[in-house]
C-alpha cells in the first residue's frame, strides 16, 4: 500500500499552531523498536508484499481497465486524495468505510502518512502510513506500514474486522522532544513503539488518500471512504492545524468530494484562533 506519488516533499512552510492535544506526552524510558510484528492471521503480509515499490511518475495503466489512469502512479494503481500544501510533523484523520469495499483483485485502502520514494538518507525510500485496508474476500482492517531506509516494508495489523460505518481516529506523529522518531496512534492510544526514520524531521508533506490496486488484472475495485477531522501537526508531538490541500491525487474511475467540516475548533487560551478541520469523501464513480 505504499506506492507514494512522486511530488516535492521538501518545502519548509509551517502551518499555524492552533491546538496541542499531544504535547507533554511522557517518553521517558521508551526505546526505539525495530517494528518486529506479528502479521495478520490471514497472511496480509504476503498479499501486500509488492506494496513497498514506490510510485513511478506518469506510468500508463492497462487500456482495458476503466480506472487507474496512471496519472499519479504505476499501472494498476488509482488514487483519490490529497497532499498537504506544507511540511508538518504529523497527520491525523478519522477514517470510516461508508460501504463495504469490493475487491476483486489486489487491495483497496484509505490511509494517512508521510514520506515516500527517494526521501530518505541518500535517496532511499522511507515512509510511515496507517489506514483501513481490504483484500479480496476479507473484512477491512486497520493497519500500519513502515519503510525504513535500506529495509523492506513491514506491515502491521492493528485492528481486524472493521465494520462499515465504524470510524477510527488515526494519526502518524513525530514524537515530542524526539526529532526523527514517530509513532502510529489508533483511537487516541499509541499503537506502535517509537519508529526511527532517519532525516525525516522537517521535510515531508503529509498525505491523506484512498487507493486501489488491481493486482495486475483488468479490474476496477470499488470503495467509499470518509476522511474527517483531517489535520497536520505543526510541532513535535502535536500543535494541530487544519489540513490545507495542495496537490490532489485523482485517477480515472474515482472522485474526491470536499465536505462541510462542521464547527470550528478553538484553543482554550483567550484570543486563540479557530480552525475548521478538513473533511472529504474518496469514492468510486
Amino acid at each position: 500500500m505504499a506506492r507514494f506519488p512522486i511530488v516535492d516533499y521538501r518545502q519548509h512552510e509551517a502551518p499555524t499552531i492552533v491546538d496541542t492535544p499531544f504535547e507533554g506526552l511522557s517518553l521517558e524510558g521508551r526505546q526505539a523498536d525495530h517494528l518486529i510484528v506479528k502479521l495478520a492471521a490471514f497472511v496480509a503480509a504476503a498479499a501486500l508484499a509488492v506494496l513497498g515499490t514506490a510510485l513511478t511518475s506518469r506510468a500508463s495503466a492497462s487500456p482495458r481497465a476503466g480506472c487507474g489512469s496512471g496519472a499519479n502512479g504505476s499501472s494498476g494503481y488509482a488514487y483519490a486524495g490529497q497532499q498537504a500544501n506544507a511540511v508538518a510533523h504529523g497527520v491525523r484523520a478519522t477514517i470510516t468505510a461508508l460501504a463495504l469495499p469490493t475487491v476483486t483483485a489486489g487491495h483497496v485502502a484509505a490511509w494517512i502518512g508521510v514520506g515516500g520514494k527517494g526521501v530518505g538518507p541518500g535517496g532511499a525510500d522511507q515512509w510511515l502510513q496507517t489506514g483501513i485496508a481490504a483484500l479480496p474476500g476479507g473484512t477491512p482492517l486497520v493497519y500500519a506500514e513502515v519503510q525504513r531506509a535500506g529495509s523492506s516494508p513491514t506491515f502491521l495489523s492493528l485492528r481486524e474486522k472493521v465494520d462499515v460505518g465504524e470510524p477510527h481516529g488515526l494519526a502518524v506523529l513525530e514524537m515530542h522532544g524526539r526529532p526523527n522518531y514517530w509513532r502510529v496512534w489508533v483511537d487516541g492510544t499509541p499503537a506502535t513503539g517509537p519508529i526511527h526514520l532517519a532525516g525525516s524531521n522537517g521535510g515531508w508533506k503529509p498525505m491523506a488518500t484512498a487507493e486501489s490496486w488491481n493486482g495486475g488484472r483488468s479490474v476496477c475495485n470499488t470503495f467509499s471512504f470518509r476522511f474527517e477531522q483531517v489535520g497536520v501537526a505543526a510541532a513535535l508531538g502535536g500543535s494541530w492545524a487544519a489540513f490545507k490541500p495542495g496537490y490532489r491525487f485523482l485517477d480515472r474511475g474515482y472522485r474526491v468530494r470536499t465536505l462541510h467540516s462542521g464547527p470550528a475548533f478553538k484553543r482554550a487560551a483567550a484570543g486563540a484562533a479557530a480552525f475548521r478541520p478538513y473533511a472529504f469523501d474518496a469514492q468510486s464513480i
